[in-house]
């Protein structure tokens, strides 16, 4: 029986599992039947939480009926009322009692030694920031001829061609099993950071709060690796595996883009001083349709079944639509960005004085 003593609100070094779930009362026994078969040294504490996010279903009561009660590792189930896969990422971190948080989506099965890759990847490297790893698919129908062009959009297969650093190559990791340091999203919050992207809401498509994630990660200067050891199954159903569903993917990941501009002005060191970078941005986008014209009738009337042409469509739809409705916010969303930056630099230059 492992007996690690900690102090209430302390982070200390281990791993947390944390299972974001909305309505995954059917697919949370196979996730945790992994997660109880680690094979985890003695020496390293870790725990499962599992969030339950405005679920309508017993999603709650099945995950405390399939965790075995004789495993010597806490499960603990959390109810989160807001809608949206960030809000429920928050407050999974904030009930996460050690240093290394990994998130586990309720359609990912991981590899039995994941908490101990976890642990001995990031605890000795202490500017990773954030880790990923390789996702295998597991298909319940056969996959459409197309899937082996688009497989990264479904978050399986490399994230690098070797184990290391990836900060200024790939640049952002999946969020389907990512890992974080606790300290650096405290860090984060304390200089002011709100994410601009919710990520999924319920059967919404929209994404890309991971992405955010790391992007802010980076600017607080901390790195991103890839670790092809940490290895993941990723349940497919055959309603994912269909092109409806994949161009949905794309117009949710357009509209996400909008917030990734902000992160990519400062880490591309662009100055954004002058005014309206909404509008500009607007009329490129406008511009990128405009050059696909010939196409864009046909996409919108026919199915154009693995054409990636129609799914660069969607991706300038989604965007263009999300410019539209963030008239108001967008040009604020870079001030924010900047104000993180500024406030996390003088935090950094704070923690050097003498006595701190």
């Amino acid at each position: 029986m492992r007996n690690f003593n900690f102090k209430r609100g302390e982070v200390v070094d281990g791993v947390t599992l944390i299972i974001c779930c909305h309505n995954s009362s059917t697919k949370l026994p196979s996730v945790l039947t992994h997660l109880a078969a680690q094979e985890v040294p003695e020496d390293i504490p870790w725990e499962v939480i599992v969030v339950d996010n405005a679920s309508t279903d017993d999603t709650s009561q099945v995950a405390l009926q399939v965790w075995p009660e004789d495993l010597p590792v806490p499960l603990k189930v959390i109810y989160e009322p807001e809608l949206g896969l960030m809000h429920a990422r928050h407050r999974g971190l904030s009930e996460a009692r050690y240093e290394l948080v990994s998130f586990i989506d309720d359609d990912n099965w991981v590899a039995s030694n994941w908490v101990k890759v976890v642990f001995e990847v990031m605890s000795p490297r202490s500017t990773i920031g954030a880790c990923g790893g390789f996702g295998e698919e597991v298909c319940e129908v056969e996959p459409p001829w197309w899937f082996e062009k688009y497989k990264g959009d479904y978050a399986v297969g490399s994230q690098g061609p070797e184990t290391g650093d990836v900060t200024e190559t790939r640049g952002y990791l999946w969020g389907a099993g990512l890992t974080v340091r606790k300290s650096v999203w405290q860090r984060l919050l304390r200089s002011g950071y709100r994410n601009l992207l919710t990520g999924r809401r319920g059967n919404s498509l929209t994404s890309g709060e991971d992405v955010e994630l790391c992007f802010a990660i980076r600017i607080a200067g901390f790195r991103l690796w890839y670790e092809p050891r940490l290895h993941l199954r990723h349940f497919l159903p055959p309603r994912r595996l269909t092109w409806r569903y994949l161009r949905l993917m794309y117009r949710g990941d357009g509209a996400s883009s909008v917030g990734y501009d902000p992160y990519l002005a400062i880490l591309g060191s662009e100055a954004q001083k002058h005014q309206e970078i909404w509008k500009r941005e607007f009329l490129k986008t406008s511009m990128k349709l405009f050059r696909f014209r010939a196409r864009l009738g046909k996409s919108l009337l026919l199915s154009c079944e693995g054409d990636q042409q129609t799914l660069a469509i969607e991706l300038a739809m989604g965007r263009l639509l999300e410019l539209f409705h963030k008239r108001q916010a967008y040009d604020n969303s870079f001030h924010a960005v900047r104000q993180l930056r500024n406030n996390l630099d003088a935090q950094g230059r704070d923690s050097q004085k003498p006595g701190k």
